[in-house]
C-alpha cells in the first residue's frame, strides 16, 4: 500500500512530514549533523536493514535534504552531506530533543546529550 504524498496540501507541516516524517528519515539527519556522511557509518549507528538506509537516503536526496559527493581517496564510493535545507532542520531536531526530554524521561533517567 501507497502512503499519500501530501506535496500539494497547503499546510506547511503536511509537506514537512511528507519528506521526514518518518522516524529514519529525522534519525539520518540528526546522524549527520553529528558528522556522519558514510553509507556504512549510518548503518552501523542506526543499526537499519541496508534497503531501508538506501530507500530513505535516496529519499533525502531527492528532497534536496542531503546531497552526494564523491568520497576522498575513493572515487567508486559516495558520501552523503546535508544541504543548507538540511542543515536548517536543526532547530527541528533540537525542539524534538528537548521536548522528549521534558516529557518522555523519568526525573531520575538521564537522556543522551
Amino acid at each position: 500500500m501507497r502512503r499519500k504524498r501530501l506535496t500539494q496540501d497547503p499546510c506547511p507541516i503536511a509537506r514537512s512530514l511528507d519528506v521526514i516524517g518518518d522516524w529514519w528519515s529525522l534519525l539520518i539527519v540528526r546522524e549527520a549533523l553529528s558528522g556522519t556522511c558514510r553509507f556504512s557509518d549510518f548503518q552501523q549507528r542506526l543499526g537499519l536493514a541496508r534497503n531501508i538506509l538506501s530507500t530513505r537516503l535516496r529519499n533525502l536526496v531527492e528532497a534536496g535534504v542531503l546531497e552526494t559527493r564523491p568520497s576522498p581517496g575513493r572515487c567508486d564510493h559516495n558520501e552523503y552531506h546535508l544541504t543548507d535545507k538540511g542543515r536548517r532542520l536543526q532547530p527541528v531536531l533540537r525542539a524534538l530533543y528537548t521536548w522528549g526530554k521534558e516529557n518522555l524521561f523519568a526525573a531520575d533517567e538521564a537522556a543522551a546529550e
